[in-house]
């Protein structure tokens, strides 16, 4: 009854400030940028709520808990060199046109074609994305219903009910104050659930390192996590060569130079991908995505919005800790107590929290899973909605819409995506429900690796060149970014070249993109434009 209470006050919290900061609504500008007057440590909050999904509320600790290591941590070091490219390079040309959607500034840049093929290429992966990592949200209500009901398992068809009923559920909710509210409710509810996240995961170190001592003292509850972490032949996931808190691995192996260079594209957390692969994601997620850009664009001007994104990166690495520190702590926890783990690794964390966590906690942490997953859902809510209204409805098929009918269409919109996304989510859940081999983290953080290198390259070509790309050739250079990507990706699943790891993707398509766009030469009229 305590967790449901904690639950319930979470809903209400989230509902009454979201209805109360979005209210007076007067046009687009003021939906989709809370009239460009939030201060910027609300922004970097809503930054933070945004970007850590469920699937990384969940699969972070799962990684700690198969790799007892710090090793994923290391792409933080590109999250902050990407976010710092992102502040000074790409907020200034933005805030300089003045946009409403980023891809206003290509057409500017470029010309039309461009704008609607980036807004297009936006809006087909971020629906897929946002929509697979939806499915996240539903694992432990999933994991919920079976111990209320006492069951051990459920049958195929009633476990994906129970998912598209939790996905809907969640979904509809997010959907209420986003839609009513616009931005300005996103932000602020994100300030809401970024603290809860933070209280829960301090709150669940806490109870797992008491439970570690148990009786004992601090020295033998540290020999227990050190003897642990050191112990391989408990690990379901054991992999050789095993190093308990390490942080950097180079992938380097004295192999050959061609063993090395495999070595380092197939390996998906070592430092050449921190320092390289990272950084290019974070360009592509945090410069050339709506979903991310438009809270910095709500500041009131560059120098804030950028200081907002910047101290977001210095954040990830510290919070990135905690999550692996609770995989690693719990990886003990279940060795100590003689449990064993869920086959699937990212039920692990989930099965924790609604098994073994006290009465209260256990409510705060289902609450904080709902944070992470409806923080992220509001976001992509509204720059869809956004970027659908302005760069499609408004310019293509009603240029003369006046404020209010531009007001009512973004609401219209930010409905029907939550539509496609419940749409998508319940896909996700069929499908890993049928074929439980069916690894779901990796397609959720590697869906925009497939298009996104294409966004980035033809913003870097019109950032970083004066006289370089046309319409004509960016369609070229982004067609051929992404035929790049996925014929090395087929490649690599039928053995014929390395597989190449997923924070390697972005980069490729982003170099392949910029080089062919170099090709074409800007027009006269697109330079006097920029000019």
């Amino acid at each position: 009854m305590i967790d449901i209470l904690v639950v319930l006050a979470y809903f209400c919290a989230i509902f009454g400030i979201g209805l109360y900061v979005g209210r007076r609504q007067e046009s687009l500008e003021s939906y989709a940028l809370g009239n460009r007057n939030l201060p910027w440590w609300a922004i970097l909050a809503s930054i933070l709520a945004a970007e850590i999904s469920a699937a990384t509320f969940l699969g972070a600790p799962g990684e700690g808990f198969a790799l007892r290591n710090f090793t994923y941590a290391q792409l933080a070091i590109g999250t902050i060199l990407g976010r710092i490219i992102v502040g000074k390079l790409f907020l200034k040309p933005y805030y300089q046109y003045n946009v409403v959607s980023i891809y206003e500034y290509l057409e500017k840049r470029f010309g039309l074609s461009t704008r609607r093929w980036a807004s297009a290429t936006f809006l087909i992966s971020r629906v897929l994305a946002s929509g697979t990592r939806l499915f996240f949200a539903g694992i432990l209500l999933v994991i919920a219903y079976m111990m209320v009901t006492g069951q051990e398992s459920a049958g195929q068809l009633e476990t994906v009910v129970i998912y598209i009923a939790a996905l809907t559920f969640i979904t509809v909710a997010t959907a209420v104050y986003t839609t009513l509210g616009g931005l300005k409710a996103v932000v602020w509810t994100d300030v809401l659930q970024a603290s809860i996240l933070a209280i829960s995961l301090i709150t669940t170190i806490a109870v797992l390192l008491f439970s570690i001592k148990a009786g004992g003292d601090w020295s033998s509850a540290w020999n227990s996590i050190c003897y642990h972490l050191g112990n391989k032949d408990y690990n379901p996931c054991a992999i050789e060569n095993l190093k308990p808190w390490a942080f950097f691995d180079v992938g380097v192996s004295g192999q050959g130079l061609w063993q090395e260079v495999k070595n380092i594209l197939g390996s998906e957390y070592t430092l050449w991908t921190a320092v390289l692969g990272s950084t290019f994601i974070t360009m592509a997620t945090h410069g050339t995505d709506q979903d991310m850009v438009q809270r910095m664009l709500a500041a009131p001007d560059c120098k804030k919005g950028s200081r907002a994104v910047i101290f977001s990166g210095l954040m990830d690495l510290p919070i990135v800790l905690v999550f692996i520190s609770c995989g690693m702590l719990l990886f003990v926890y279940f060795a100590q107590n003689g449990i064993t783990p869920p086959e699937k690794q990212i039920e692990i964390f989930p099965w924790f929290i609604i098994h073994c966590l006290p009465v209260g906690v256990r409510g705060l942490l289902v609450a904080a899973l709902l944070a992470t997953a409806m923080g992220s859902l509001s976001t992509a809510l509204n720059a869809l909605a956004t970027t659908a209204t302005k760069d499609w409805y408004v310019d293509v098929f009603r240029p003369q819409a006046d404020a209010g009918e531009q007001l009512r269409a973004v609401r219209l919109m930010t409905v029907a995506f939550a539509v496609l996304l419940i749409l998508v989510g319940a896909g996700t859940a069929w499908l890993t429900v049928m074929d439980p081999t069916v690894r779901i983290l990796p397609i959720a953080l590697g869906i925009f690796g497939y298009t996104y290198g294409s966004l980035l390259g033809v913003f870097l070509l019109g950032m970083l060149t004066r006289r370089r790309g046309c319409d004509f050739g960016n369609i070229l250079a982004m067609l051929a970014g992404f035929a790049v990507v996925i014929t090395l990706e087929i490649l690599g699943a039928r053995e014929l070249i390395v597989k190449i790891a997923f924070p390697w993707r972005v980069t490729i398509g982003t170099i392949v993109t910029f080089l062919v766009g170099c090709c074409f030469r800007t027009p006269c009229m697109c330079q006097h434009k920029q000019d």
